[in-house]
């Protein structure tokens, strides 16, 4: 292949990644009830609160990412050392890639790109094993809010409800234990025959200490708090009289049915905001609220991001090394 070809190949690939992820942004803002619905309950409101408000949480919607971006720069350090503005432009690209592919897969090219080329299906494994600790905590906490929720609202025989603890937190103990002996997957993995054959590429699993692991978590841990920070400020602020805990165990019940769902970015905002809607239900009757909270956090965090992502997707070269600034 000709270093014209691939030049010209390499922009055309850029231009129909942008096209088709603002296409998809296109067909579903314009279409989108649940925003509207938000931006009718925004005109009851001052419009220096709305600004105060929305600010915030724009604000957390960078920091959020922030913090991905330096968890995906330590996760790396041990494949390829890059600086925190390239770990940032990877993140936003991967975001733009994500909004249009199942379950975010196109994320994982999105980052990876950035990377030079041995070292892209590494970055791969290194990648998933950030999301595996994001997917620890959210299992955790969606666990214990499921607890907490069924002893509130189930009638249950306190035998039953005791049996569910204790399934409870050995789902708990079971995640944690595999995600900080994430090691033990590359011994599955050298164990298979047709495996072995690829083992330069998950080797890395090896190289993660107990101790760097538990760095990666506590990355997980601080964008855990950031995004449930932005629901419950958005929560509380148009939800009059619902109580702080009502909102942080349902927003974590929401994160865990979220997390087993199969979807794609751009359509899951249906299954998020009916999630929502029947969870809240329980203690709110404000529906339409919590409907609109929930569409806005989904354009806030996804949709805004992938917008922005889409400039760094021309940073990209797919026949070579990444361009540097």
């Amino acid at each position: 292949m000709t270093s014209n070809y691939k030049k010209t190949l390499s922009y055309f690939l850029k231009t129909a990644i942008v096209i088709i992820a603002f296409w998809f942004v296109y067909k579903k803002l314009s279409s989108n009830e649940n925003l509207r619905a938000f931006e009718d309950l925004l005109k009851q409101i001052p419009q220096t609160e709305i600004i105060l408000i929305l600010g915030i949480v724009c604000l957390l919607m960078l920091v959020n990412w922030g913090v991905e971006a330096l968890k995906w720069k330590r996760l790396i350090a041990r494949i390829e050392s890059i600086s925190l503005w390239r770990a940032i432009e990877s993140v936003f690209c991967g975001l733009t890639w994500a909004v249009f592919t199942p379950n975010r897969i196109g994320e994982y090219g999105g980052r990876v790109f950035f990377l030079s080329p041995k070292r892209r299906i590494i970055g791969v494994v290194a990648m998933a094993v950030g999301n595996i600790g994001q997917m620890v905590l959210t299992n955790v906490f969606g666990a214990i809010a499921i607890s907490i929720f069924i002893y509130r609202f189930v009638p249950l025989d306190y035998r039953l409800f005791y049996a569910l603890i204790v399934l409870s937190a050995m789902f708990c103990a079971f995640f944690m234990v595999f995600y900080f002996n994430i090691k033990w997957l590359n011994g599955i993995l050298l164990s298979m025959r047709f495996t072995r054959k690829y083992k330069k590429f998950y080797s890395i699993l090896a190289r993660y200490s107990k101790k760097e692991l538990l760095y990666i978590l506590l990355f997980c841990l601080a964008r855990y708090f950031v995004f449930s920070s932005q629901y419950f400020i958005l929560f509380f602020w148009l939800i009059p009289g619902i109580h702080p805990l009502d909102i942080l165990t349902m927003v974590c019940i929401l994160f865990f049915v979220q997390s087993t769902l199969p979807s794609l970015d751009l359509f899951d905002i249906g299954v998020r905001s009916y999630t929502a809607a029947y969870f809240f239900s329980f203690v709110t009757d404000h529906d339409v609220a919590v409907i609109a909270c929930t569409a806005s956090i989904w354009l806030i965090n996804i949709i805004i991001p992938a917008i922005l992502g889409s400039y760094f997707v021309f940073k990209l070269n797919f026949f070579g090394n990444t361009q540097r600034n």
